[in-house]
């Protein structure tokens, strides 16, 4: 019974939805074989997103150890549920580039968290010194995420914690915060139909979802290591989600979209 239990979850896992495939083309502008990505300046893709920047996980591993910075490129974007990649690269020529997507290290594990002022979804300000007491799990979307393994991925992940913390005591239970780095579009209002996705109005004070003004988007994100910037109505943008204890202390850090919700709930556990 437990084989046969076990083979049920595997499959299940493995589930990705039905594929939807593009044509990409565009130019390398940054090659990270050990996280297997690579980031493309692209052009249009009919149907799916506008000409842009963005980092893709690349299946063909030859790829990988190939790409570099200048090379223009054809590939097939993959879209699978909650997964995105490029297959069937091709490397046509080489041309000169200057763009590069540069990830901020970061805070020191420890180092006390500023308290940074932002809006909720209701245009209430905010502070996150008024989530001390309580863990926090702070983390930056923006809502016009094209690319479901990035922030739509990243929300999801919100969501199993959100539905699995509830039982904890209050002492452990954490608070969410999402903010966006697109104050401009994500409004308060914005945001708070986006948060109706995943929680009902009322479930809005265990989990908020925030924007403010740019400047203030600027601090906060530059405090916590993510690095973003706007081409044409998208972001190029790293990930990254961090645990704030509830004595305002920065606990962990979570970059990239790799972490699990299980990884993260086991801290509270």
């Amino acid at each position: 019974m437990l084989a046969v239990l076990a083979g049920i979850l595997l499959a299940a896992g493995c589930r990705t939805g039905p594929e939807e495939r593009y044509a990409l083309k565009g130019r390398v502008v940054a090659s990270d074989p050990p996280a297997g990505r690579v980031t493309v300046a692209h052009e249009a893709i009919p149907g799916f997103m506008d000409a842009m920047t963005m980092p893709f996980r690349v299946r063909d591993g030859w790829a990988l150890e190939v790409l570099s910075p200048g090379q223009e490129i054809e590939a097939t974007l993959v879209v699978a549920g909650e997964r995105s990649w490029l297959e069937g690269i091709r490397i046509s020529e080489t041309k000169s580039s200057g763009d590069t997507l540069v990830t901020s290290p970061g805070p020191r594990i420890g180092a006390e968290v500023p308290d940074f002022g932002l809006l909720d979804q209701d245009g209430r300000r905010i502070g996150l010194a008024g989530y001390r007491g309580r863990p926090l799990l702070v983390t930056f979307i923006y809502t016009r995420c094209p690319l479901p393994d990035y922030c739509p991925r990243t929300s999801g992940h919100f969501h199993r914690i959100h539905r699995q913390v509830a039982a904890l005591p209050d002492g452990r239970r954490p608070r969410l915060l999402t903010v966006s780095f697109d104050p401009e579009y994500d409004t308060p209002e914005v945001m708070r139909r986006y948060g109706r996705r995943y929680v009902a109005p009322g479930a809005f004070g265990e989990w908020i979802f925030a924007t403010g003004s740019p400047e203030e988007i600027r601090e906060i994100a530059e405090w916590f290591g993510l690095s973003y910037w706007k081409e044409s109505d998208q972001f190029v943008h790293s990930l990254v989600t961090a645990l704030v204890g509830p004595e305002g202390r920065l606990v962990r850090l979570y970059p990239g979209n790799e972490w699990t919700p299980e990884e993260v709930l086991a801290e509270f556990r």
